[in-house]
């Protein structure tokens, strides 16, 4: 994680259980969730199962629903929910004063050095 914060959108934009989409060139999309409790959380929009989009799936509590195939993925880790194994790349969020930010370096990460990151 760097200092280097980039503001992605106000709290308000994520609808409540749903997502919104953050575009990085030539990489995979970031999916930032925003739960009933208002918690917003930050994965790479690709189940770690088929690579289904996550920002198209439900959230509910701390989780979000592949819309593929139905797994479970923790929200604040992103990993698979048991019995299915597996964990996509989460990114680090920081909400002030109601914007939500990324990391940059995890944000312009390539794939493989975001990876890397993930795992730190």
């Amino acid at each position: 994680m760097s200092n280097e914060w980039k503001v992605i959108c106000s709290v308000d934009d994520i609808p409540v259980l749903g997502s919104r989409v953050v575009q990085r060139a030539g990489e995979t999309n970031v999916a930032i969730f925003r739960n009933s409790e208002n918690k917003v959380f930050a994965l790479l929009d690709k189940c770690p199962h088929k690579g289904g989009p996550l920002s198209q799936g439900i959230v509910f509590g701390e989780r979000v629903a592949c819309p593929l195939h139905n797994w479970n993925i923790e929200l604040q880790s992103g990993c698979a929910v048991a019995p299915d194994e597996g964990c996509t790349q989460k990114f680090s969020v920081r909400v002030e004063n109601g914007q939500v930010s990324l990391d940059m370096a995890e944000l312009n990460a390539p794939s493989a050095m975001a990876k890397g990151l993930a795992a730190a």
